[in-house]
């Protein structure tokens, strides 16, 4: 994610993740327009994010290409951020912030921290963090070296990991007084956003920890803390769709009847199934898995990549018909990230 913020954009981009530009030099988003600025007015219905004019902050995340030369282009010295709920991210922010303690019962929401224990030394969400990891038997996610992290220019540290597909988590502050998983760790999921790794800010610059350079699967110890904590968004009610027919006969002609074809299958009816709400059905994560399925396939040898493409393309033009530019940019994010591990017998996705 290294060079221009063009770069990083695209990189993004390439692995389904939807962009918003950054203040030059902040890491807040740019401004709204005079009229998006209005008393009253809401993104609902606003123009602006149909133009890629970058108002309303993470809702104008987009994976048009245009979008992105017109906010990064020409030199433009805007940052880049990633509106975590559709990229399918789930980032664990980390303050280390000065600060007076909370209650206890505000350390680590729902674990109670009595009153015999002694809490000298315990500053910041690394610490908080890394007693809650100790609880579970597991090792702080500040000490994954499996995903990315990034050490932010205030001293703390983004962890990043994917959500598993189907799971919508929701936001949350770890110093406010509502929903939080522990003190001075905040959670950046749906209705939030990450700063990319590279942004440079007034207090320095977003950079990444030595490690893995991409975020790997949520481990399912913090997956459960996220949902004992209130983290875990209900699934949108909804009939599922059949997969398109031809999509269906592109999947029984090329992986066959047997159990490649049945898991194409499935993916395939996920994506299908978004037809039946508009918003809120986790879209971009199921056709990203589904693409990412299919790139296995192609691998192995038992799916062609254009076949792979066709089935694909169709089943998400019939779930969000108008979004071809950015179902295209999913789906050969999806397909190049899955062509680099072939779905071999006894590998389950």
């Amino acid at each position: 994610m290294a060079g221009t913020a063009l770069a990083t954009a695209r990189w993004c981009v390439g692995h389904g993740w939807p962009v918003h530009p950054l203040a030059a030099g902040r890491k807040t988003p740019v401004r709204n327009c005079e009229a998006c600025r209005a008393a009253g007015h809401t993104y609902q219905g606003c123009p602006c994010l149909a133009d890629g004019r970058g108002c309303h902050g993470f809702r104008a995340a987009s994976l048009d290409p245009g979008h992105l030369e017109r906010w990064w282009g020409g030199g433009s010295r805007l940052g880049v951020g990633v509106s975590c709920g559709p990229a399918g991210l789930v980032v664990l922010d980390i303050d280390a912030h000065t600060c007076a303690l909370p209650g206890r019962d505000r350390l680590l929401p729902g674990v109670a921290v009595h009153a015999e224990v002694d809490l000298r030394g315990l500053a910041n969400g690394f610490h908080t963090l890394a007693v809650l990891a100790a609880l579970r038997g597991e090792t702080s996610p500040e000490h994954d070296r499996s995903t990315l992290r990034v050490r932010t220019p205030s001293g703390g540290m983004h962890v990043w990991y994917r959500a598993q597909p189907g799971d919508r988590w929701q936001s949350s502050a770890g110093s406010g007084g509502g929903r939080a998983l522990a003190w001075q760790v905040d959670v950046r999921a749906h209705g939030g956003y990450i700063v990319t790794p590279g942004h440079v800010t007034g207090a320095g610059t977003y950079t990444p920890v030595a490690g893995a350079r991409e975020p790997r699967p949520l481990p399912s110890w913090i997956a459960r803390e996220l949902g004992r904590t209130g983290h875990l968004l209900a699934a949108p009610a909804h009939t599922p769709r059949p997969v398109p027919p031809r999509a269906r006969q592109a999947v029984a002609s090329a992986a066959g009847p047997g159990r490649h074809g049945r898991t194409l299958d499935s993916v395939l009816a996920a994506v299908a199934g978004c037809a039946a709400v508009s918003e809120g059905a986790g879209f971009s994560e199921k056709l990203n898995r589904a693409a990412y399925t299919a790139g296995g396939l192609v691998a192995a040898g038992v799916l062609s990549a254009a076949e792979a493409e066709r089935a694909l393309t169709d089943a998400a033009s019939r779930a969000r018909p108008g979004q071809q530019v950015r179902c295209a940019a999913i789906i050969r994010g999806g397909l190049s990230a899955g062509a680099r591990r072939p779905l071999v017998p006894g590998f389950r996705r």
